[in-house]
């Protein structure tokens, strides 16, 4: 079955990522649906009619160390893998997942043989066999020096711990042509070995694996954080037939030109133009609109967003990857997010160290002909401390964003967190509630009073499921007005509801659905009752143009009687978190929202951020080219949004903030995701991601500065190997301490809690 998901632009994709590639095999047939670096989902057919064979899939490939993640969803006959991946290895690692597609439904699991090329007995296993060797080639060096151990038990315990170091340096220089840190290590050990000194090269290696070890599993880590986007999609669709008749099938074999039916509470899986009906359609998570939009016949709509009242037939335009939605989602996957592993600074540094620390240890070598001192110049490379501090300081401070209710995916994420110049914040549910909330009443002079206006438009308005229903159905509750009985109602889709409420005909809706019944402002104002009524409709014809609020407007027995205005209203903490940002930390804010200009400036307005820093109206696509305009302008941008429309621009930023209420794609996507969904955990990350980067600042002081003395005195009137050592390995140790400050911090506010908790003084 060729699903329509499967038509993917192939020119876009690198040669190997084939979108509609059959199974050859005869044993199963299957598709790939659609493949990036380190992640494929298949179509396996026979998944929807084998019981068996899903569950036999999942433990067979979780069984496959490089697989991170497995999701099978059995109705769409899908099955999508995320997997650990190298440049060299990523087609044969393809291959081998399609091997066991063919086999797996007749084989047992202990049958599945794993590639065994690419990955032994998975990465921890590694892990955990490089480190032990170096750790008992210490142990027997440190026990040597009191004990009558045979030497060369030793130094066969520290040869087999070299063999790893070795093997690197050689590959290093056979593969890449030329030298790094593992040949500066080979070297300090052979030369330190050869003088008798084993507890030098072992401790040091020791050290080396522990800071690799870290470094690894943070990497892994966030690598098995890398989720399915697309699930945030709608599955499935209704589709009518030639014959009438109406169908469910996966939302990936809608085809173009086919009539989808979307009812009232379903997401629109397809991007379409409306052939019959009408509807109240959410478009937030798309757009960042906060209030439904009334959508009719001829109009588009698009896929993700949600149906809130009424039913429609729409002809599909763009299905699949091709939908306004998927090509959001389809940025993301495209932006290089998913690197998060940690930078490793101490290679870097080391890269430019290498030929000056060699060329410094040969000239000593043939000044002195004394191979101890050039071993001691040798181990005195400073990058030890580097390596193993590092590291630790970012999962210190990592775990400690997490004590304020912020999760930090990466020491990338907070290394750039802290270099921050340039913020760019969605406005719906970022820097607003995301919620309707009305704000006021405004009754006519010399008509009801606001109490009636409000209690007649709350019972004409109960129990229907609009947003600015509930919000005044939620205003007058909280007013202490109870609605009345209803006698009779209609409601009108994206204008209004008419009512009968104690013998009298209430309408409550826009200005638009009022006028359709013959009630007009103009004709309200041109009346003769007072002055201030004039001025009243004054006020109201230019409300919403130079508002970020909305109306609502009321009449009883064909006359107009008020208006209730609604709002968006801002976070409570977003003017003091903007003004800290601008004024304090020196940041540039900008607003990127698909809301309208005028409600967008408003916002800006209020929180003090100048016109040429505001972009509204912005789609998905815009959004993104936003972003990287400014990246461009050689700024580094925190982008900070929580909905499916803002996923493509925290792929782009330099780093992405999101909320832990977010949609799914966000929070996935976002490299910072602020779990107590306050604005203020943010400032709060931001200063925990400036107090790294000094901790690391005051690490490779304490690493690099011990050492550089003593390689002054190695150079001049030399230093004793294991003197050398001690300054090498102490510094090292310092720095690692120090690493641990973040996690060592108490903050106040725990404290207090604790002490509340127990009764405690």
């Amino acid at each position: 079955m060729i699903l329509a998901a499967n038509l993917i632009a192939t020119k876009s994709l690198p040669v190997w990522q084939s979108t509609a590639k059959q199974g050859t095999n005869s044993d199963v047939n299957y598709q790939v649906v659609h493949a990036v670096p380190g992640r494929v989902r298949f179509r396996v057919a026979i998944l929807a009619v084998n019981a068996d064979y899903a569950p036999r899939l999942q433990q067979i490939f979780t069984a496959i160390p490089w697989v991170t993640n497995v999701k099978i969803q059995r109705a769409a006959s899908s099955i999508a893998i995320s997997y650990e991946y190298t440049q060299e290895n990523q087609l044969k690692r393809r291959s081998h997942l399609e091997k066991v597609l063919h086999t797996a439904h007749r084989l047992p699991v202990k049958d599945i043989k794993v590639d065994s090329t690419t990955s032994t007995n998975g990465k921890q296993h590694q892990e955990e066999h490089a480190l032990k060797l170096p750790l008992v080639a210490t142990s027997l060096a440190l026990l040597s020096l009191g004990l009558p151990i045979p030497s060369i038990f030793v130094a066969a315990a520290v040869t087999c711990a070299a063999v790893p170091v070795a093997k690197r340096a050689c590959e290093s220089i056979h593969r890449d042509h030329k030298l790094n840190l593992d040949c500066l290590d080979l070297l300090a050990i052979i030369l330190t070995a050869s003088q008798g000194n084993l507890l030098t090269p072992a401790l040091m290696m020791t050290l080396h694996e522990i800071g690799d070890t870290i470094r690894d599993r943070t990497a892994r880590k966030s690598n098995n954080n890398v989720t399915d986007l697309l699930a945030s999609l709608a599955k499935y669709a209704w589709v009518e037939q030639a014959n009438g008749e109406k169908i469910q099938i996966a939302a990936s074999e809608v085809k173009i030109g086919d009539t989808v039916i979307v009812y009232p509470g379903e997401q629109i899986p397809v991007d379409g133009v409306i052939v019959r009906g009408n509807a109240l359609i959410d478009q937030q998570k798309l757009t960042g609109e906060p209030m439904p939009v009334y959508r009719m016949v001829g109009q588009q709509v698009y896929a993700s967003t949600l149906v809130r009242e009424g039913q429609i037939y729409l002809r599909a335009e763009r299905v699949g990857y091709s939908t306004r939605a998927a090509a959001s989602i389809k940025l993301v996957q495209q932006a290089p997010i998913h690197d998060t592993r940690m930078e490793n600074h101490a290679a870097h540094i080391a890269d430019k160290t290498i030929f000056p620390a060699l060329l410094f240890s040969s000239l000593v070598f043939l000044v002195t002909r004394n191979p101890a001192r050039a071993a001691s110049i040798l181990t005195l490379d400073f990058m030890t401390g580097i390596r193993v501090s590092l590291p630790t300081t970012y999962l210190a401070a990592l775990t400690h964003a997490t004590r304020h209710g912020v999760i930090i995916r990466s020491g990338r994420a907070l290394e750039k967190l802290a270099q921050v110049d340039t913020l760019v914040f969605d406005k719906t549910g970022t820097l607003t509630k995301g919620e309707v909330e009305v704000v006021a009443v405004q009754a006519f002079p010399g008509r009801l009073p606001a109490q009636r206006v409000l209690e007649l438009a709350t019972s004409a308005e109960q129990r229907l499921t609009h947003p600015v229903a509930i919000a005044i159905c939620e205003y007058a509750r909280q007013q202490g007005i109870e609605p009345l009985t209803r006698q009779s109602w209609n409601y009108e889709i994206g204008g209004g509801v008419r009512a009968e409420i104690d013998g009298q005909e209430v309408l409550v809706g826009s200005d638009r659905f009022l006028a359709s019944v013959g009630v007009s402002l103009s004709d309200s104002c041109n009346c003769d009752d007072f002055d201030s009524l004039h001025n009243l409709c004054d006020h109201i014809r230019n409300y919403q143009s130079t508002s970020s609020k909305s109306l609502i407007y009321v009449a009883v027995n064909g006359k107009w009687q008020g208006v209730i205005s609604y709002t968006d209203p801002l976070r409570v903490e977003s003017a003091a978190v903007i003004a800290q940002l601008q004024q304090q930390c020196g940041i540039e804010v900008h607003i990127l929202t698909g809301d309208s200009q005028h409600r967008a400036h408003h916002v800006g307005q209020q929180l003090g951020i100048p016109p040429e820093c505001i972009h509204a109206e912005a789609f998905p696509e815009r959004k993104a080219e936003i972003i990287q305009q400014l990246t461009a302008q050689g700024r580094v941008v925190g982008y900070t949004g929580d909905g499916v429309n803002d996923s493509a621009a925290l792929a782009y930023a330099d780093v992405s903030i999101s909320f832990g209420n977010g949609s799914e794609i966000a929070r996935e996507t976002a490299d910072v995701v602020l779990m107590e969904n306050n604005l203020t955990s943010f400032t709060e990350a931001m200063e925990i991601a400036q107090e790294t980067q000094q901790v690391i600042n005051q690490n490779i002081g304490i690493s690099v500065m011990p050492n550089l003395a003593a390689l002054g005195l190695a150079g001049t009137v030399g230093i004793h190997p294991l003197a050398a050592t001690i300054v090498h390995n102490g510094s090292a140790i310092a720095a690692g301490l120090n690493a641990l400050r973040p996690l060592m911090h108490r903050d106040p506010e725990l404290s207090v809690t604790r002490r509340q908790d127990t009764g405690n003084p």
